[in-house]
């Protein structure tokens, strides 16, 4: 199997792949973020410092809901693959998991509350956030929400499970996200960051 290098986010390894064969292909790879869509892997665009200082911001945030709450839970930035399915895993930007962490030496995580993804500017993985990803991540039972932050224009969506589904909202979230199941409130003014100067 050739490696992925130089992909860019619509190109695919020509070899369908279960989420456990992909899980240990990821690990060989020197570089570049990936993930697994029907099989085929998908390589995920690079990240400019805005995208990655906001997944620091929203980790930071989730953490200090946590710690405020008392809840068993834990807040992570990207890095870890949930699987859906037998061949499609995603790697959101933030993630909550109920305690006790996961081992050391784990590729991924099966029981999230809560995924979050930071929208990039590539128009292709914007589509794949606001829609493949809603419907992806709703057939994981554990996920009750689904976040997804527009940093540049400011907005916080919440997609909440309603059933076998993920609802979308009617209108962003202002003020206070509140996340019941598992109790969390997280002032939206610290996921987003303060208003940049005029």
């Amino acid at each position: 199997m050739r490696p992925c290098y130089g992909f860019n986010m619509n190109q695919v390894l020509p070899t369908l792949m279960t989420v456990d064969e992909f899980l240990r292909w990821s690990v060989r790879q020197e570089q570049g973020r990936y993930e697994l869509e029907g099989g085929r892997v998908v390589a995920m665009p690079a990240e400019s410092y805005g995208h990655v200082k906001a997944k620091s911001r929203i980790e930071k945030a989730l953490n200090a809901a946590i710690a405020r709450s008392g809840l068993p839970y834990i807040a992570i930035t990207d890095g870890m693959s949930v699987p859906i399915g037998a061949h499609r895993a995603y790697e959101p930007d933030a993630l909550v998991l109920p305690l006790p962490e996961p081992s050391d030496d784990a590729l991924s995580i099966t029981n999230p509350v809560i995924v979050l993804e930071v929208l990039s500017q590539t128009p292709s993985s914007v589509r794949r956030d606001l829609t493949t990803k809603v419907a992806g991540y709703a057939l994981v039972p554990s996920i009750q929400h689904y976040i997804v932050i527009d940093a540049a224009e400011r907005l916080v969506l919440h997609y909440k499970r309603h059933g076998s589904v993920l609802v979308a909202p009617d209108e962003p979230t202002d003020g206070m996200l509140r996340l019941d199941p598992p109790g969390l409130e997280v002032p939206v003014i610290e996921l987003l960051g303060p208003e940049p100067a005029a």
